[in-house]
């Protein structure tokens, strides 16, 4: 499962408030796919946060966000607008 479908299966299946035991039976075995390939589970997630209960879908969902790592924001330092990115000490002038 996609990192961002995972609200919507909060919201589905779990009531909230929701203890982090109801959260790890009922959806801690889904597996969650980043861009890398190398999949991990919510319990994996989960376990990581002190968290004992979820006041909302978007609760759990933030937590599950801050706590995945760097490998589901896909490719780091990617700027859609190009260009490098300009480093610190670089004095150049920017136009807007």
């Amino acid at each position: 499962m996609r990192l961002p479908e995972t609200r919507d299966l909060f919201a589905r299946t779990l009531q909230f408030p929701a203890s982090r035991n109801t959260v790890l039976e009922t959806v801690g075995s889904t597996e969650l796919s980043p861009p890398d390939g190398k999949a991990t589970t919510i319990r994996t997630v989960i376990e990581r946060s002190d968290v004992e209960e979820f006041d909302s879908a978007d609760d759990l969902y933030d937590t599950l966000m801050t706590l995945v790592g760097a490998r589901f924001i896909g490719r780091r330092y990617y700027d859609d607008r190009g260009g490098m990115p300009q480093q610190a000490d670089d004095d150049s002038e920017v136009s807007f």
